[in-house]
């Protein structure tokens, strides 16, 4: 049996294969990227572009294999609007050709809580997605694209579509970390409210909770938003921080009316930096995505936040967090 992981090079996949290699040192696996990472030999690295027709002439391929198909463009924004939709959807159908061809019943598939729309309303797994970005767009296609390869063999073939909040840990150099970093260089001010919400997911948490589902599912098709439940306020992220790295920095909050007149003003000179009015008021809106029903699942938490945010930290010699 074999593990294929498409984008094993990125952040999340790295961290998977790690996993696979610690709970399953003899597994061969597979690395599927359009850019080679040196993970220390623990996958055989294929050069793969998910765009293109998916062919592995020297891999054995058994109906037994299980994908983790990660391959996606989702930093947003940051790409042309055609980029989401060509890597995202063409990627899901070249990933589902492949396991038809060759038998696999077996796909895990990250996907995002961006298909529910940006709004500050709770979403649930049962939620009508909404997506008013290119990114969530493509994204919740590329999950309908999943769905239909599961839905044509139902008795045998099993689909796991994981909703990630904000994912933080090593390699990450996202959200969380521009957020570290902006707290510990005093260029961090809470935009407009401090109590803003902020789903998150360790990323050791959500490649635990994706092999767990596959020991736990036997069929059909699961969807399950991966956040720690109740999620997290941007104040709590941050004093978690503070508290973890050892850090005596004082956050200050700037009225909601003073940034949105700011960024008027500066929008009208061209938005240099993107600062604009609608970027100042995404940054408002919470991210309340529920996490009772992976809560609910069986699945065990290894770490609480504190200990995530500790153990990120330790990755990093307790020197910061990146």
């Amino acid at each position: 049996m074999n593990y294929i992981v498409t984008g094993g090079s990125g952040f999340i996949g790295t961290h998977l294969i790690n996993l696979l290699k610690e709970v399953y040192p003899d597994c061969n696996i597979y690395n599927l990227d359009i850019v080679e990472n040196c993970q220390d030999g623990k996958a055989t690295y294929i050069n793969c572009d998910v765009r293109k027709p998916i062919d592995l002439k020297d891999v054995m391929i058994t109906v037994d294999d299980i994908i983790f198909n990660f391959a996606a463009v989702h930093r947003t924004p940051g790409h042309p609007d055609h980029a989401y939709f060509e890597t995202n959807i063409l990627g899901a159908e070249n990933v589902t050709a492949f396991a038809k061809k060759h038998g696999i019943r077996k796909i895990v598939f990250t996907s995002s809580i961006a298909p529910y729309g940006a709004a500050e309303d709770l979403k649930e797994e049962t939620t009508l997605p909404t997506p008013n970005t290119p990114y969530g767009i493509s994204k919740l296609i590329a999950e309908k694209i999943h769905t239909i390869w599961q839905a044509e063999s139902q008795q045998e073939r099993q689909l796991t579509i994981v909703r990630p909040g904000v994912v933080f840990g090593k390699g990450e150099n996202g959200n969380f970390t521009r957020l570290y970093w902006g707290v510990r260089g005093h260029k961090f001010m809470y935009p407009g409210r401090n109590d803003t919400v902020k789903a998150c997911i360790y990323v050791k948490e959500l490649v635990r909770f994706m092999l767990y589902r596959l020991e736990h599912h036997e069929e059909g098709i699961e969807l399950y938003n991966c956040t720690f439940e109740p999620a997290y306020t941007i104040e709590q992220i941050v004093e978690t921080m503070k508290k973890v790295t050892g850090m005596k920095r004082s956050v200050p909050l700037i009225p909601a009316w003073v940034l949105m007149s700011a960024a008027s003003v500066i929008g009208c000179l061209g938005a240099p930096m993107g600062i604009c009015p609608a970027r100042v008021k995404k940054l408002m809106v919470s991210t309340n995505i529920c996490g009772k029903k992976l809560a609910a699942s069986g699945y065990i938490f290894h770490y609480t936040f504190e200990e995530a945010i500790s153990d990120w930290f330790k990755d990093n010699d307790n020197q910061y967090l990146k």
